[in-house]
């Protein structure tokens, strides 16, 4: 449940339309909700300013399309990453208005589009093989209520292309960069600007890459100050940690 949610109902049992009752009933399962293969955790967004994501990877469909729905009673906005075209095409039978963002393999059901963020957050691409991670990143800063700006293929093989692009990377709030191969980018984005840096390491790559391995450990030794590292090909993560670092500063 939301703070938008729990205000309506809260408005209603102080205007006496909805008895006391009647709103312990709506929030027996304001914790958690068991549904014996799942604990829904309707608290989340009150506690974090975001409702719990279902990450599709090891969930029968039947499984997602029951956790979404629970999660749908009681916020407006549900979230599914690494979600699969069957996995969207059920989803759609209970929520027509959901939408698959096939790059990013998530589904969205988007209906608060409040803007809950202080400026811009800017996902930065090194190349093209990483835009699913990117555009994962995008997609979740865009549903946390955030204005996301792109700026994709700058990697360090031709970095004319990113130091073109220098105002944009200026007037960003929060940068999240995305790269694999040796993932240098984020250390050349740390160099030149004075906002937070959000470093995601994929495992495009050769061999010696291993996996993601390579840039990982790259970000994590950046000599450039600011560069946060999140976890191999974690889209979601990035961008969950730029959002919310874009709302705080707002809230401040």
């Amino acid at each position: 449940m939301d703070k938008k949610h729990l205000r309506t109902l809260l408005c209603h049992v102080e205007n006496g339309d909805l008895n006391v009752d009647e709103a312990l009933e709506r929030l027996r399962h304001l914790a958690y909700e068991d549904l014996g293969f799942a604990k829904v955790d309707h608290h989340r967004c009150l506690r974090q300013g975001f409702p719990e994501v279902i990450f599709c990877p090891g969930k029968t469909t039947e499984q997602i399309v029951q956790i979404a729905r629970r999660m749908a009673d009681t916020t407006a906005n549900v979230l599914a990453t690494r979600a699969t075209p069957e996995v969207f095409a059920a989803l759609s039978e209970v929520f027509p208005d959901a939408e698959y963002h096939e790059l990013a393999k998530a589904v969205v059901v988007n209906r608060d589009q409040t803007d809950c963020g202080r400026g811009m957050v800017l996902v930065v691409a090194a190349g093209t093989a990483d835009l699913p991670v990117a555009e994962e990143a995008a997609l979740t800063v865009e549903v946390m209520g955030s204005r996301v700006e792109r700026l994709y293929d700058v990697g360090v093989a031709g970095i004319h292309r990113l130091f073109d692009n220098h105002d944009k990377l200026m007037s960003a709030n929060v940068l999240v960069v995305v790269a694999g191969m040796e993932g240098a980018l984020a250390s050349v984005v740390g160099g030149l600007v004075d906002k937070p840096i959000i470093a995601v390491p994929t495992s495009v790559g050769y061999g010696a890459n291993f996996g993601g391995l390579s840039a990982l450990l790259t970000m994590l030794n950046s000599c450039a100050t600011g560069v946060s590292v999140v976890n191999i090909d974690n889209g979601f993560g990035g961008g969950y940690s730029a959002a919310l670092i874009n709302r705080v500063q707002l809230e401040e």
